[in-house]
């Protein structure tokens, strides 16, 4: 697997949030369900770009006191997307989501402050940026289906309900959440059209791969963004790699040349064949990263392989993009990306 330089040279809250998150919230499932959640490195790495902080932010600003608008977080079937963007959720409901200025020494984000009587305390060094929660966070978990929203909200009513957040959030219910002070947590979908256009100050968009205009949720991803802007809240996308051909909103965030949105898609060298098991193997590694058993995580690669060995024998396109994490045509493609423009090139140049 090729390593990757995760050196974090600039301020952020991510430190603060990875900590903040131990301490609050539980793993959701699994043999180590109600442990203490903690993030596998490229986690963090998401986090701590996410919450990468301008060095001229002032106190008092929102989103402008972030390098980055909002996220876009590309994994592979099963890798944690889930319980991962559940946790984030607890932060902007509850937890120091938003600059609080920089810290010149002594300062510290104590729990009792924010009443939650759980004991944390986090200690700043000077000059880092500190954080607040939300006065009254409105957070909607956002997919294409009832069905989709619950890959979120099943992992984030275990989370708050079996750890510390349940003194803070007392009652989780079916479909939405209350939070302290007036705040909400709403699942919507393409259909939800009455919570759409609300003032959101966060929006957790799960499977962007698959929003796509024919089902309504491109319009649903600009108008979250236009309500956010008007709250300065942010947004953070979470899918598999997506069909190419059918121009999700997921790949209209990534080819967007724009500045302020952060990529996070790691992908295999493409002189790796996905036909190839050995080289497949290579792929799935570097695909599943910190997720893997032998690092640390939950993923089991034998499994990987085996399901993906199968669905290869019928959509290997689809295996690729789920399990490979990588961009490749569905087999529904007309033609595949870029031969037609190709096919030009070559008859000019006759």
């Amino acid at each position: 697997m090729e390593t990757t330089d995760r050196t974090i040279a600039w301020p952020t809250l991510g430190f603060l949030w990875s900590d903040w998150v131990e301490a609050h919230c539980v793993v959701p499932d699994r043999e180590d369900r109600g442990a203490p959640f903690r993030l596998y490195d490229d986690q963090l790495w998401l986090w701590c770009n996410h919450g990468r902080v301008k060095p001229t932010a002032e106190y008092g600003q929102l989103s402008t006191a972030f390098t980055y608008r909002r996220s876009q977080q590309v994994r592979p079937q099963k890798a944690g997307k889930g319980p991962l963007t559940a946790a984030q959720v607890c932060i902007e409901g509850v937890g120091p989501a938003l600059f609080a200025g920089w810290a010149k020494g002594g300062e510290v984000y104590d729990c009792r402050d924010h009443a939650c009587g759980c004991g944390f305390v986090f200690e700043y060094e000077p000059g880092d940026p500190m954080g607040r929660p939300w006065p009254t966070p409105l957070i909607q978990i956002t997919a294409t289906s009832e069905e989709q929203t619950a890959n979120i909200y099943a992992a984030l009513k275990p989370m708050i309900d079996e750890g510390p957040l349940s003194e803070v959030i007392p009652r989780t219910g079916e479909e939405f959440i209350r939070l302290p002070g007036g705040g909400r947590i709403d699942t919507v979908t393409s259909s939800a059209t009455s919570r759409l256009g609300q003032r959101v100050t966060y929006c957790a968009q799960d499977e962007t791969g698959i929003w796509t205009k024919q089902n309504g949720m491109v319009k649903v991803a600009e108008t979250q963004r236009r309500g956010l802007s008007g709250m300065g809240g942010r947004a953070v996308e979470t899918t598999n790699a997506w069909d190419p051909a059918e121009n999700s909103v997921a790949q209209r965030t990534y080819e967007s040349t724009v500045t302020d949105v952060f990529k996070d898609f790691p992908q295999a060298p493409k002189s790796l064949s996905y036909t190839n098991k050995a080289e497949r193997r290579r792929i799935h590694r570097f695909a599943y990263g910190d997720s893997l058993k032998d690092r640390g995580g939950h993923i089991d690669l034998d499994s990987i392989e085996a399901e993906a060995a199968e669905i290869i024998l019928v959509d290997p396109a689809q295996a690729e993009r789920f399990y490979g994490n990588r961009l490749v045509e569905g087999q529904g493609s007309w033609l595949p990306d870029g031969l037609w423009e190709s096919a030009w090139v070559d008859a000019l140049a006759s």
